[in-house]
């Protein structure tokens, strides 16, 4: 595995990492409880979701990269208003959906420091 390839793979999976520091320091720690309203009815964030939904996020960024590596002229610039697009309009989740606002801003949080390991370690230099 080349050295651009490993580091691509490690920022994908500290993503996951990072999001489920922050989930155990909010939930387990501090006791925040992080529900969001789904459907008809409410459903607890776990562990499993957080390390889930980063982890796709970042393959899907990563997919989005290379894609874009081969038919954009400045693919890296692209892909970082792609994904600054993206944490914007995924924030409308977390600040309509969560059942109070300790969650809101965990899961805002959960959001914000997912975008940061992507954002900075997607984009090849």
């Amino acid at each position: 595995m080349n050295t651009s390839v490993r580091r691509l793979f490690i920022t994908v999976l500290g993503a996951p990492a990072l999001a489920l520091a922050v989930w155990a320091l909010a939930v387990p720690l501090a006791g925040t409880t992080l529900t969001v309203r789904s459907g008809g009815g409410e459903q607890t964030v776990g562990p499993v979701a957080v390390a889930v939904a980063s982890l796709l996020a970042g393959l899907a960024g990563w997919a989005l990269l290379a894609v874009l590596e081969r038919s954009a002229a400045r693919p890296g610039r692209t892909w970082t208003i792609i994904a600054l697009a993206v944490l914007a309009l995924s924030l409308t989740g977390p600040l309509g959906g969560a059942t109070g606002a300790a969650a809101a801003l965990v899961l805002v949080l959960l959001h914000l420091a997912v975008a940061a390991v992507l954002v900075t370690g997607l984009v090849r230099r």
